[in-house]
């Protein structure tokens, strides 16, 4: 089964649509176009990011490839048999996922790495058909609020009643687990909000909530 990914020209934001029209000039050698989901649509686990980052997702095509949050992703993966081969930050490293598949909330880079809530409504559709498209989703992570708040959306919940916390596991009526982490940005690591531990540990549930 394939799911629907936006066109390279999609329309639907026109300020993202601006920003990747300044940055094909830019940087014409860059993907520069929204940037779709990686991994088996068969998986058992699927992670939600926030967006593609500007030199990262953004440049290489490939989600949380070529920026400081892949540093810390991808080994985790590895580390828990969600991954195999070797990241070599490009999306022509070899690496594959094994019973994982990762999108984002919003497919293009937005300015500052912020999207407004009416382009994270827009890219809304593609989550859903991420969700639903996929036939043995036992698990979703959600890095950080946003991601959160769009598949709490997404699958028609009160947001209310399903807050974001790191490490919280939501069994959803009817549906998948949703797991919560803080973002694995440079940001949240260099604070010490998230630490290599912390996150682990999120991945070690998961794990073993889908090789049971």
């Amino acid at each position: 089964m394939t799911v629907e990914q936006p066109g390279r020209d999609c329309p639907k934001c026109p300020r993202l649509a601006g920003f990747r029209a300044e940055n094909r000039a830019a940087w014409p050698d860059w993907h520069n176009a929204p940037v779709s989901s990686f991994g088996p649509i068969d998986a058992s686990l699927l992670i939600v990011g926030l967006a593609p980052g500007l030199r990262g997702a953004n440049r290489t095509s490939r989600p949380f490839t070529g920026d400081y949050a892949g540093q810390l992703l991808y080994p985790t993966l590895q580390k828990f048999g969600f991954a195999s081969g070797t990241y070599g930050e490009t999306a022509e490293d070899g690496l594959r996922l094994v019973d994982c598949r990762i999108t984002n909330a919003v497919r293009c880079v937005p300015p500052q790495n912020k999207p407004v809530g009416a382009e994270i409504s827009a890219c809304r559709p593609f989550l859903a058909g991420e969700i639903a498209g996929m036939p043995k989703l036992q698990v979703i992570l959600a890095l950080g609020t946003i991601a959160h708040a769009s598949i709490i959306r997404t699958l028609g919940l009160r947001a209310a009643e399903w807050k974001f916390g790191h490490g919280a596991f939501h069994p959803l009526p009817g549906g998948p687990l949703l797991a919560n982490s803080y973002h694995c940005s440079r940001y949240n690591t260099n604070t010490g909000r998230l630490t290599e531990a912390m996150f682990h540990d999120v991945f070690a549930a998961i794990a073993r909530t889908v090789h049971a």
